[in-house]
């Protein structure tokens, strides 16, 4: 079995591990074919009973920037609601290929139309997924991201890369991440015994506070679906996370990792919060982009995720920037601003939004990750039991 044949054993077994006559979707550029097709195969191999692509393409996004209205760029289609619906029903897999082929397809576009979308479709969509659907992100090889690490297009060294990361290096790599997500899930039962009500996350010009929902729980390795399937929603992870109540953070934080946020490059971000807001934006490039996604809905500047990453990721020990949200993610601590994730408080899932958000949750139709943590970084936590380490100096203390 070849590499390509790996990953997408991975992606189908380990991922959204498909289930004999199950429907499936792929969400994938243009650029990511040969990977595509080997996922397919692999889907169909496992049971899968229809694999439908769903092409997505930064030129041809492109276009659609510079030439549709704003009203088409965020107006929903019935057509597409209904199909969003029929997805639910049949309770289909999702699988998305990550990995930008150019970060840089949107430089000089409107940063207010780059940021837009169709609000009711992606709300739709994301509750679907989140709700019903079993579901995995990976990121796959391509030239134009070997550029952005390396400097130049070397898809080998970038296979190289991903490959360790994916644990695609040992001998069976979807049992290498069953025994890594028991890891993970261990951490998680861990934060859920100490009942916290904040986490501070301090270092490398980042100090802040996040207040936690009571009765949250950290999820760290997978999901279980409704029934009973397990699966992994990105590949890689190395986190823990859960989402924390939006109206509480308090301070400032300083993005360790460059960001790739629609069709832009963001670098050097700074943010500051107060009463859970985020009320100033800096950067040294792509701020304008930052202020337009966090424009695109009332919930868009809270955050809905906070995250515990240490150096034991094997993505921290490959010590390369990804330049890909999904791998440096998963190399260090970091926080989300936008949609929570509804599952991380018993009960809420099959709440109204309005009582979800009575709890603290977030509703938006973005969800951005941005790295925070690294060498230096320091989280703690407080609760009932007084304040603890939860991790040192990069290294996972509890």
């Amino acid at each position: 079995m070849d590499r390509i044949e790996r990953f997408a054993d991975v992606v189908v077994r380990a991922g959204v591990n498909i289930q004999p006559g199950q429907g499936v979707i792929l969400r994938t550029d243009t650029a990511h074919l040969e990977i595509a097709r080997a996922v397919v195969a692999a889907a169909y191999a496992a049971g899968a009973a229809w694999v439908e692509p769903l092409w997505f393409d930064g030129p041809m996004r492109r276009s659609a920037v510079d030439h549709a209205g704003l009203e088409t760029l965020t107006t929903s289609r019935g057509w597409a609601l209904q199909r969003i619906r029929e997805w639910s029903e049949q309770g289909i897999a999702s699988i998305a290929l990550l990995g930008d082929p150019d970060p840089h397809v949107l430089d000089g576009a409107d940063p207010v139309k780059a940021a837009a979308f169709p609000a009711e479709e992606t709300a739709l969509m994301r509750e679907t997924v989140l709700g019903r659907l079993r579901w995995t992100a990976v990121g796959a090889p391509n030239p134009g991201w070997a550029a952005q690490v390396f400097g130049e297009p070397d898809v080998e060294r970038l296979w190289d890369a991903v490959a360790t990361a994916m644990r695609l290096d040992t001998a069976d790599p979807a049992a290498a991440w069953r025994a890594r997500a028991a890891t993970l899930a261990e951490r998680g039962a861990a934060l859920d015994a100490l009942e916290l009500t904040s986490i501070r996350y301090a270092g490398g010009g980042t100090d802040l506070t996040v207040g936690l929902i009571p009765g949250c729980r950290w999820t760290g390795g997978g999901l279980i679906d409704d029934d009973g399937v397990p699966y992994m929603p990105n590949i890689p992870t190395e986190e823990v996370f859960t989402s924390p109540d939006r109206r509480t953070a308090e301070g400032v934080l300083r993005v360790t990792k460059p960001l790739v946020l629609n069709g832009r490059l963001v670098l050097g971000l700074r943010l500051e919060f107060s009463a859970g807001r985020i009320v100033a934006v800096s950067a040294d490039s792509g701020a304008d982009a930052v202020e337009a996604q966090l424009g695109t809905d009332d919930g868009a500047r809270y955050l809905g995720e906070v995250s515990l990453v240490d150096s034991d990721s094997r993505i921290a020990r490959a010590g390369i920037v990804f330049h890909n949200t999904l791998f440096d993610e998963n190399a260090a601590c970091h926080v989300a601003w936008g949609a929570s994730f509804p599952f991380s408080v018993p009960g809420a899932r099959e709440l109204p939004v309005e009582r979800r958000e009575a709890l603290g949750l977030n509703t938006s139709g973005v969800h951005t990750d941005v790295v925070i943590g690294g060498e230096g970084i320091t989280v703690t936590g407080t609760g009932p039991k007084g304040t603890v380490d939860i991790i040192r100096d990069d290294e996972w203390v509890l």
